[in-house]
């Protein structure tokens, strides 16, 4: 009887972090979204391969030369690959963390040392980002930025639900 309380208590308190750990997420998005996103526009950086990809759908809405999708497709690879390695990366993270927080008395400073890495990760990639980003727009003309950060703020409108009122 007590194994079987001890397993049901680990799998509430597993359950509980998990949710936990999602719900700050959400509160994190929500955040950024009312304060505008990282960008500005609304967005993290996590969605900018997104932007591209839809960037190189509409090239010929915005004017990109056959050089500059040239430029670009493999700029958007990698920032794909990277989101990906990323996401693994701070799902493994993330597991582990829970793994370590199991017992009543987990080992505090390996739970420490896990959340560091795990804002180092984040860190990182948002840097990264911001890097591609920069190049990104370092091939695009000025009209065709225009162009494409309209079209972002079109898109997101669409997609962004509306605050009902209280």
């Amino acid at each position: 009887m007590k194994k079987i309380m001890t397993v049901l208590l680990i799998l509430i308190f597993t359950n509980f972090a998990t949710a936990q750990m999602i719900n700050n997420k959400k509160e994190m998005m929500m955040h950024q979204h009312q304060q505008g996103g990282m960008m500005g526009m609304g967005m993290n950086l996590d969605m900018m391969a997104d932007n591209i990809g839809m960037c190189l759908e509409n090239a010929s809405k915005i004017g990109l030369s056959e050089e500059q999708k040239n430029k670009l497709v493999p700029i958007h690879r990698e920032m794909l690959k990277k989101q990906a390695r990323f996401k693994a990366d701070l799902k493994i993270a993330e597991i582990d963390l829970m793994s370590i927080m199991e017992p009543k008395d987990f080992d505090l400073d390996k739970a420490i040392l896990l959340t560091k890495k795990i804002s180092e990760l984040r860190t990182n990639h948002h840097i990264e980002m911001l890097k591609y980003i920069k190049e990104v727009r370092t091939i695009l003309t000025e009209e065709q930025y225009k162009k494409i950060r309209a079209m972002m703020k079109s898109s997101h409108k669409k997609t962004t639900p509306v605050k009902e009122k209280k």
